[in-house]
């Protein structure tokens, strides 16, 4: 089964930055669509950004500009780098694995088990 492991979150300052990574294991990461997903307390589950396999990027529009997501093959990991932080950013943030690049949850197969961003002062 394919996994992934999330890390990188904690507290941050408002203006801060993280840099999120998403490790995988069993499988190549290249070869799939990679999402990141957020999910703040009583909330939905929301889209943050995907990488496709040919490299291409999205990201919600609330987010550009502040949010990169990248892919480092000989790590075979996935990272999303988060600067100029707000308190609203404040969620557990997911990777996820599938293959077709969407911002949308329900396509994505496999989940990682998510990593907690604070931001406050």
């Amino acid at each position: 089964q394919l996994q992934l492991v999330e890390s990188g979150g904690g507290l941050v300052q408002p203006g801060g930055s993280l840099k999120l990574s998403c490790a995988a294991s069993r499988f190549t990461l290249e070869n799939y669509v990679i999402g990141w997903f957020r999910q703040a307390p009583g909330k939905e589950r929301e889209g943050v950004a995907c990488i496709g396999s040919d490299d291409r990027r999205y990201y919600v529009d609330s987010m550009k500009g502040r949010f990169t997501i990248s892919r480092d093959g000989a790590k075979n990991t996935v990272y999303l780098q988060m600067n100029s932080l707000k308190p609203e950013d404040t969620a557990v943030y997911y990777c996820a694995v599938g293959r077709v690049p969407t911002l949308r949850s329900s396509p994505y197969d496999y989940w990682g088990q998510g990593t907690q961003v604070t931001v406050s002062s």
